[in-house]
């Protein structure tokens, strides 16, 4: 045995949730042919791995520039175990998709740490509508494979292990 002490993991499982797990999840109405296929692969995971309906609530927003907020208020309630932001901004003919996805993900960003709760970055920035559907891809006959809402809604559940195992010092 090695008296060399060995470091302290954190690490989040996406496996098992808590039953008083409850995730909130904004959604962009812009781009809703996109936005739509994210939440269905968001929820579609979150059932994956046990959490159901009851326990995900979703506010819809105009748009991807509206998300934070969203995020902000959905987190200041404390009913949440974490918070995913869906969104798409594709390129268009101006920089306006540029401020946009930019001011998304600072936001977002802001309100994770301002809140110490996981909120995920969910908002695709593609050039072209076809890039969307390929990262909003995947169906329930193939179980949301290359859906990023799913992804997200996976890494929600990851981040919310990890939030948890810090606060309770660990594993042993």
């Amino acid at each position: 045995m090695s008296d060399t002490p060995h470091p302290r993991i954190f690490e989040g499982s996406s496996d098992r949730l808590p039953a008083s797990t409850r995730m909130a999840i904004a959604v962009a109405r812009w781009n809703d042919a996109i936005t739509r296929r994210l939440l269905a692969g968001a929820l579609h995971h979150f059932a994956g791995v046990g959490l159901g309906a009851d326990a995900v609530d979703v506010a819809w927003v105009p748009g991807s520039f509206e998300l934070p907020f969203a995020a902000d208020r959905l987190a200041a309630t404390g009913r949440y175990t974490a918070v995913l932001c869906l969104g798409a901004v594709i390129k268009g003919e101006t920089s306006h998709d540029h401020h946009i996805a930019t001011a998304a993900a600072a936001g977002i960003e802001a309100t994770a740490r301002q809140r110490g709760l996981p909120v995920i970055f969910g908002v695709l920035t593609c050039d072209t509508l076809a890039q969307a559907m390929v990262r909003a891809g995947g169906d329930a006959s193939d179980g949301y494979a290359g859906n990023k809402g799913a992804e997200c809604a996976a890494a929600a559940v990851e981040m919310a292990a990890l939030v948890r195992r810090i606060d309770q010092g660990g594993n042993p």
